[in-house]
């Protein structure tokens, strides 16, 4: 694919957003009552994703390289978010996740837009590529993961609280909730398997890349929790508030280890 103009850059950028937001409005309209407006939501979604992949490979791609900045890598996370999502919900009742997803992909773009980096451009060969490739993808389904628990744990706090009705009755029953952060589950930390793996051993001196020490520490951290809480309920049947918190945690723990270290690099040591 050809590098784009910024201008086009920018008007790709700023038309995902307004379709997200478009489909974040209907979508809430909808949850409150306002009718099926369900096949233009996912329209306006599946045009919001179009967009936003011209204005992320038209941010990422440089005449030098690719630029892995925080705001970069950022919209590109956003962006598997969304098509998973998007892709998952025809087959899936995963509307849900519309109201915290399209907020997201807005932000990420405008501040990919807006916030440069001096963060040097990294060129790809197969083996960096499918490493960088995996990576954006475990992160993809893990967020899914972490607001599929937020979303869990709101329902688990108003059934417990006797409120039965409004938004809690339009979404799916509790156990299909914790079904689908189960399987969220087990892709994300099968795409976290490959992709440490292929950093280990496809990338190149990559325990001599800057900041690599403490973002492994805290992705095996990460991976750990998740094996356990995988394997806590499979053999002791572990499930509502221990898998939200366990997510949850997993999830911060990858934050602090992938954003911390490039905001380091890119922030303060840049």
């Amino acid at each position: 694919m050809p590098e784009l103009s910024p201008e086009l850059d920018i008007a790709a950028g700023f038309f995902a957003a307004g379709f997200y937001g478009l489909a974040f409005a209907l979508q809430l309209r909808r949850l409150r009552g306002g009718g099926n407006t369900r096949p233009l939501i996912l329209g306006c979604g599946f045009a919001a994703v179009l967009a936003h992949a011209v204005s992320a490979w038209g941010i990422v791609r440089e005449p030098g390289g690719y630029h892995f900045g925080i705001t970069q890598i950022s919209t590109l996370i956003a962006l598997a978010i969304s098509v998973l999502v998007l892709g998952s919900s025809l087959r899936k009742p995963l509307d849900n996740l519309f109201l915290g997803l399209f907020p997201l992909a807005i932000a990420t773009i405008l501040l990919s837009l807006m916030i440069g980096s001096s963060f040097p451009t990294t060129s790809l060969d197969p083996a960096s590529g499918g490493h960088v490739l995996l990576s954006v993808l475990a992160y993809g389904f893990l967020s899914i993961a972490a607001l599929q628990a937020m979303f869990l744990s709101w329902q688990n706090h108003q059934l417990k609280h006797g409120h039965a009705g409004g938004l809690l009755a339009r979404l799916p029953p509790l156990q299909d909730m914790e079904a689908f952060l189960l399987e969220l589950l087990w892709a994300g930390e099968i795409l976290l398997s490959l992709a440490i793996i292929s950093g280990v051993f496809f990338i190149d001196d990559a325990w001599g890349m800057d900041g690599i020490i403490h973002k492994s520490f805290f992705t095996a951290l990460a991976w750990l929790l998740f094996a356990v809480l995988l394997w806590g309920h499979h053999r002791l049947g572990w499930r509502g508030t221990t898998m939200i918190r366990g997510t949850l945690t997993g999830f911060v723990l990858l934050v602090v280890g992938f954003y911390g270290s490039k905001f380091v690099l890119e922030y303060v040591l840049g």
